[in-house]
């Protein structure tokens, strides 16, 4: 029983639930959450009228605090109630362009610009935002006109002091990009971008390696076909393997980038790069099984959650299902990103010409893969001059 600033809201809040497609039991127990929540609210002195997503943030920490399990608390639970008391009205809806500090406005008008100009990918331009983020805590965010060289250089040698390497180049790329915005839009004088420095470290150069033809049937293999999520977890990994594709990639895969009488692939690439790739009969008839059993929604990507609510998978579940296909076939943990270097070493073993490898797996350049020119020792070896005789080795 839901008492509190909530509880004229329950019937609205199941409603949405149902129409999200939430089981009747994980209703009862989004049901009991809710009333943790309006109690919380109550003894805050809150109404519904104030409950944000910074608040239910707050309260989720405090469910953990308190040692409750995770499957007692869901954020996406809870953010259906925000939607169901904004629809009604006693929320207002959010306006991230006209809400927050000038910070915030800031990053949100650059990630505008990654998305829309630059047209990189939302992974890459969330990173860069949040190196971004990072400068502007050392820097006025209303005074960039007068941002120096040296506030920038500075910032590089405070962050290289305290990370690795890897992470001071991934700020520096950052930096770089919001620089330029920065001078593009006008917000500085001068083009500071050249003055954040490339990093460089040693980093082991290694082989690009793939998986045996028996640990990619033994990947295929374990996937219980019986029920949907095996299904789902069958037709991911059969495109991974079969067309090498990126796991943000996977997970982008809509329903309208599939022509089924072309036999023809959409691929949703980085920088909004569209290609079509060739449909094989077995990766579609492992769509198509999917599809039979996918759960009833709305939304237009081809692979969507197990659980309401059924949204789009992440990139990340895509690897997650690629380890738990290694558990199930007993076979060392890899990820969705060596299924895609399997493809190329394939492709290589059958003396598949470079630049075709470049088309299929969407590179932009030659020396993204140049690297797998390196894998076939045995050709390496033939290239390389005898050692003469009487030198030390």
């Amino acid at each position: 029983m839901t008492t509190g600033p909530l509880a004229p809201f329950t019937a609205a809040y199941t409603l949405k639930l149902r129409e999200r497609r939430y089981t009747p039991l994980t209703m009862v127990n989004q049901q009991r959450q809710v009333a943790r929540l309006s109690r919380w609210l109550a003894d805050n002195g809150l109404t519904a009228a104030e409950l944000t997503g910074e608040r239910v943030e707050e309260f989720l920490a405090v469910q953990r605090a308190e040692g409750r399990h995770r499957s007692q608390w869901s954020r996406p639970a809870l953010l259906c109630l925000l939607d169901t008391l904004r629809e009604l009205g006693e929320v207002p809806a959010e306006d991230p362009a006209s809400a927050g500090s000038v910070t915030d406005a800031l990053l949100a008008c650059f990630e505008r610009y990654l998305l829309s100009e630059r047209g990189l990918a939302v992974g890459t331009a969330r990173l860069y935002v949040l190196q971004a983020g990072r400068f502007l805590s050392e820097v006025s965010a209303c005074d960039l006109a007068g941002v120096t060289a040296g506030e920038v250089v500075a910032a590089v040698l405070r962050v290289s002091a305290a990370v690795s390497v890897s992470a001071t180049q991934n700020f520096v790329s950052g930096l770089r990009a919001f620089l330029r915005f920065c001078f593009v839009t006008g917000r500085m004088d001068f083009d500071l971008s050249q003055a954040a420095l490339p990093v460089t470290g040693r980093r082991r150069s290694a082989l690009p390696r793939g998986i045996g033809r028996a640990d990619a049937r033994a990947l295929v293999e374990s996937s219980d076909r019986r029920s949907t999520i095996g299904r789902r977890d069958y037709a991911i990994i059969i495109l991974l393997l079969r067309l090498g594709l990126r796991a943000g990639e996977l997970a982008a895969l809509r329903l309208e980038d599939i022509d089924w009488r072309a036999g023809v692939l959409v691929v949703r690439g980085k920088r909004a790069r569209r290609d079509c790739l060739p449909l094989p009969s077995d990766v579609g008839q492992a769509i198509v099984s999917y599809l039979k059993r996918r759960p009833v929604s709305e939304r237009r990507e081809v692979f969507l959650r197990a659980r309401a609510p059924f949204g789009p998978i992440a990139a990340e579940t895509v690897s997650s299902v690629v380890r738990r296909a290694c558990h199930r076939a007993a076979i060392p943990e890899l990820g969705a990103h060596r299924l895609r270097h399997t493809v190329a070493c394939q492709m290589l073993a059958a003396q598949v010409p470079l630049v075709q490898i470049a088309q299929v797996l969407r590179h932009d350049s030659l020396q993204s893969t140049a690297i797998y020119a390196r894998i076939d020792l045995d050709q390496l070896r033939q290239l390389a001059a005898p050692w003469p005789e009487g030198a030390p080795r």
